[in-house]
């Protein structure tokens, strides 16, 4: 007969099971409830978080904008600021141009004015006068070094301000690309999104950049370019009207002195002419009076020849008389009409030896007039050569410059006339 085998191990007792049961339904209860308030927990953090995060999204997004349109509207400022400042430089050259073409201009003026005055050195005697042309042209002389001068102090001025003028736009330039580089980077920035390929995990991202400035201090330095470039295109300016006046007055006061110059020159030369019309009309009537003098002299020496004949005639017939036989020796009229003769006779030839003296020192006198009134005169002639010769020469100041060929020396800025 068989029998039932009894498994080894605890029973429980059915109120045990009861409470088991009932111990498990308050735990999935109490799991439940928690879970439940886990997922609120969950749904409402989500909530919190999403809109915290759209909100600071929006509001970074916003400030990016913000400050792309800063950074553009700094741009626009200093791409005003350049475009004035090459305006400017570009100005301040052209008048430095020509300044130094002013100042190239004045070299011919003053070769001209040295010319003129070695060539008035080479009068002689008397005409070495230091007269009013020498006088304006000394003056011509130091009036063209003074203007070379400030010429030159202008040139020098602009040549400093372009250098000035070139390191504030460095400096715009530099500020301009930093901005322009600055607005590259927050406009990438601003495209970024959760679906741009190119976002990932950086080391250390809130760190604070080396050299990092606050924002004052970024516009403090946008704002002292922005003013240093302005302060010296005023001054660029200023000094432009200063070159421009400085040109036009030296050419003014040059042209002044050179028309004054030629007016003492053609004032000068009209007195020499005057002067050697006055000798030539001189020597013409020396020469006249010579050919009388001349003339008188022989005619005196002829009336001399005839009265030295007249005198031997006399005495030779007081001679003769003097072997009549015994009485006849005797002092009549012929005797004493021939020793009034000879007497007469004596008296007129000394008198014609000393006329003909007088006349011949007289003849010698007018030589030397003749001859220091030809010395004159070809002083004078020397003199209207060298003043004309100047007068040509200073026509090269007012003719087209393209007649009077010049090599410019690239070296020290002057012009070599050949």
């Amino acid at each position: 007969m068989a029998t039932l085998s009894v498994k080894p191990g605890q029973r429980f007792a059915v109120p045990d099971w009861h409470t088991n049961s009932h111990l498990i339904s308050a735990d999935a209860e109490r799991q439940r409830s928690a879970s439940h308030r886990v997922r609120q927990e969950a749904r409402a953090l989500r909530n919190e978080t999403n809109n915290q995060t759209k909100w600071d999204e929006h509001d970074n997004q916003t400030r990016l904008a913000e400050r792309i349109s800063s950074v553009n509207r700094w741009k626009e400022t200093l791409d005003k600021c350049l475009a004035d400042i090459d305006v400017e430089i570009d100005a301040l050259a052209k008048v430095k141009e020509a300044a130094e073409r002013a100042l190239q201009a004045k070299n011919l003026p003053l070769d001209v004015a040295i010319e003129c005055l070695m060539l008035r050195e080479s009068r002689r005697a008397i005409d070495v006068v230091r007269d009013p042309v020498e006088e304006e042209l000394h003056k011509e002389v130091k009036g063209i070094e003074k203007a070379k001068r400030e010429l030159q102090q202008r040139v020098n001025e602009a040549f400093e301000q372009l250098c000035r003028l070139q390191e504030a736009r460095q400096q715009l330039s530099c500020d301009h690309r930093r901005k322009m580089e600055a607005l590259e980077i927050d406009r990438v920035c601003l495209s970024l999104s959760v679906n741009s390929p190119n976002i990932s995990f950086k080391v250390n991202p809130t760190r604070v950049p080396d050299g990092s400035t606050s924002v004052d201090e970024w516009e403090q330095t946008s704002q002292f370019n922005k003013e240093r470039a302005e302060a010296e295109m005023k001054a660029a300016s200023g000094l432009r009207a200063a070159a421009a006046l400085a040109i036009a007055q030296t050419d003014n006061e040059l042209e002044a002195q050179r028309v004054a110059t030629e007016f003492a020159l053609r004032k000068r030369i009209r007195d020499l002419e005057r002067a050697y019309d006055e000798l030539k009309w001189q020597e013409q009537n020396i020469l006249e009076e010579i050919a009388e003098m001349e003339e008188d002299i022989r005619r005196l020496e002829e009336d001399l020849q005839r009265k030295t004949q007249d005198l031997k005639v006399a005495h030779t017939r007081l001679e003769t008389r003097t072997s009549r036989p015994g009485v006849e020796r005797c002092r009549d009229q012929v005797q004493y009409g021939l020793t009034a003769e000879v007497q007469q006779l004596g008296a007129t030839i000394r008198a014609l030896r000393q006329k003909l003296a007088e006349s011949q020192d007289a003849l010698d006198a007018l030589y030397r007039q003749l001859h220091r009134i030809q010395t004159d005169m070809g002083y004078k002639a020397n003199s209207l050569v060298l003043d004309n010769k100047c007068m040509d020469s200073r026509r090269k100041l007012v003719v087209p410059a393209e007649k009077f060929a010049r090599e410019l020396d690239i070296f020290n800025r002057t012009t070599n006339r050949a």
